[in-house]
């Protein structure tokens, strides 16, 4: 599929800014237009606990929380025990939390308390290595629809077209059983996002400050190319 096959559509979907350092934190607290949701990074900004409470009232949009699991892409080592406790601590101010799908069962008194706390859930996959045949992408929806996600989070990486064609397969032939919010790293990352973003991905995410993983493009770059597109 090139990218001219694309259909121009009204978009939907939800930027989100990720905030991964505290001095994005700061930046977060201060853009006089802020994005649909925050995602707060909570394996980057661990030592920063007290900075992210000060700074929470200050976030003018609603909040996704995520200490995400080292193998991918989370920061500083954390294992499970602390990754539980952080989501714990600031459950009450999320709006989402995001939990790998490998991470369900250690996470499982999170989830109960989200569900208790009527916090929306983001199941998540990142493949930093490749983008999964698509019977495995088809199974993980699947997996998260079952598991009560109300959002679909899947990253691949997306280097080449093969791969870059593969996730957009996935994306416009999967069931829906669920919101999928799909997106590329590496090379074709940000083209990735772009086409994925038309095609009406539930979430686009760009960075606030620095970016996270290879071809995530900034918030600022984000909206402007979606003023450009959306009718």
């Amino acid at each position: 599929m090139d990218e001219g096959s694309i259909r121009t559509t009204a978009v939907t979907g939800r930027l989100v800014g990720v905030v991964a350092t505290r001095a994005a934190l700061v930046r977060a607290t201060r853009l006089q237009k802020p994005p649909d949701l925050f995602e707060l990074r909570l394996d980057s900004l661990y030592r920063f606990l007290d900075d992210i409470e000060s700074a929470i009232p200050k976030l003018r949009a609603p909040l996704i929380f995520t200490a995400r699991h080292p193998t991918e892409g989370g920061r500083n080592g954390l294992g499970a025990a602390t990754r539980r406790t952080l989501l714990l601590r600031f459950l009450d101010r999320a709006a989402f939390i995001d939990l790998e799908l490998r991470s369900l069962g250690q996470m499982r008194t999170v989830l109960e308390q989200a569900r208790r706390d009527n916090v929306d859930l983001i199941i998540s996959s990142h493949t930093l290595n490749d983008t999964p045949p698509l019977r495995i992408l088809q199974r993980q929806s699947k997996t998260a629809a079952n598991s009560g996600a109300d959002i679909f989070k899947v990253a691949t990486r997306t280097d080449t077209r093969v791969q870059l064609d593969r996730l957009i397969s996935f994306f416009e032939t999967n069931s829906r059983e669920v919101p999928i919010a799909a997106m590329g790293i590496g090379k074709l990352g940000a083209e990735s996002r772009r086409r994925l973003a038309q095609l009406g991905s539930a979430l686009t995410y760009g960075f606030v400050g620095e970016a996270t993983v290879e071809g995530q493009p900034s918030l600022i770059k984000l909206r402007r190319t979606r003023a450009a597109y959306t009718i």
